[in-house]
């Protein structure tokens, strides 16, 4: 009989190199588990929700850490710690909203040692799901979240396809304001992808939440210099300033044309199963100026084609009130 005392059999490998890493993940697709700095990771299996047989531990891998400038704008390694993105110079002058979103991560402790692609690429954190339950996103035939007596105050008012899971991750939604592009591998080469694409939906992917496939590895994550030195704004609600996920978070980019606003990037957080972009906001926000007047203007369409359930209402005015604050800042 199986003891719940200690942790699970599981293989490790700690692979100096990226190649090494990646014929790893290709030899144990569905079978593996790539380890970045494993927060998320360590409860699944604790909570023996997940049953790999094979643990991929990249930390160990030079090529996946560090920030580096190019031609292009800035590289950052998808093993590079959150705290070594707070504290870069360049990322706070030049793309702070990032270091904002990396500062609102969990804890301290917890940052120390998380990665940007750990924190990019967790899973969801809804109960239902996380407790086993067979629903949808595990391969069953039904959202526990809902249901008329359901505890879905934290789940998603938009984009919901059987699942109302939300994203959890503080940094997706900067990345997608700051139109970055991630890069992944696999044996077979490297491909692109923008931020905005590599987010899925339950309409797309039911039981995931990125677009990597089997034996894939999100390598870094590319930041154009188009939006560096640009008007930022960051700003999470969560229950408490610590060890929270967001209720709802807004991440703003803004190029202005004199006093007006040019082009923006208003991506939202906590309220769909990816960073929930509000193209409606960044049209109508053309052209404004940074005030009480263009806030109000257009905060009420934040919540345009929102379905909210029975206890996640206050999300709305939330997400309203946020784009107000991002407008008057």
């Amino acid at each position: 009989m199986a003891s719940f005392d200690v942790m699970p059999d599981v293989q490790l490998y700690q692979p100096a190199e990226l190649d090494d890493a990646l014929s790893l993940a290709d030899r144990y697709a569905t079978r593996g588990w790539l380890l970045g700095g494993g927060q998320d990771t360590y409860g699944w299996l604790k909570d023996r929700a997940k049953h790999p047989q094979a643990m991929i531990d990249l930390n160990g891998i030079e090529a996946l850490r560090g920030i580096r400038e190019s031609a292009e704008g800035i590289e950052i390694g998808a093993a590079t710690t959150l705290r070594d993105i707070i504290r870069d110079q360049r990322i706070i002058s030049d793309y702070g909203l990032l270091s904002d979103a990396a500062a609102s991560v969990a804890s301290p402790q917890i940052r120390n040692v998380g990665t940007l692609g750990g924190n990019l690429v967790q899973d969801t954190r809804c109960w239902y799901y996380r407790r086993g339950l067979s629903c949808y996103r595990a391969g069953g035939n039904i959202c526990y979240a809902d249901t008329p007596d359901a505890m879905n105050r934290e789940h998603s008012v938009f984009g919901a396809s059987r699942c109302v899971a939300v994203s959890p991750s503080d940094t997706a939604t900067a990345m997608v304001a700051l139109d970055a592009t991630m890069v992944v591998q696999s044996i077979d080469g490297e491909r692109i992808v923008t931020a905005e694409k590599f987010f899925v939906g339950p309409a797309t992917h039911i039981t995931r939440m990125t677009s990597l496939e089997t034996g894939e590895i999100l390598t870094a994550v590319r930041i154009p210099a188009k939006w560096a030195g640009k008007k930022f704004y960051f700003e999470k609600v969560a229950d408490r300033n610590v060890w929270d996920f967001a209720l709802v978070s807004i991440a703003v980019a803004l190029s202005m044309d004199g006093d007006t606003i040019g082009e923006s990037r208003f991506v939202v957080g906590g309220v769909a199963c990816t960073p929930h972009r509000l193209r409606n906001i960044e049209n109508a926000a053309r052209g404004k100026s940074l005030s009480d007047e263009s806030a109000d203007a257009v905060a009420s369409m934040a919540s345009d084609g929102a379905s909210p359930l029975n206890a996640n209402q206050y999300k709305l005015p939330l997400m309203e009130n946020l784009v107000r604050r991002a407008m008057r800042a």
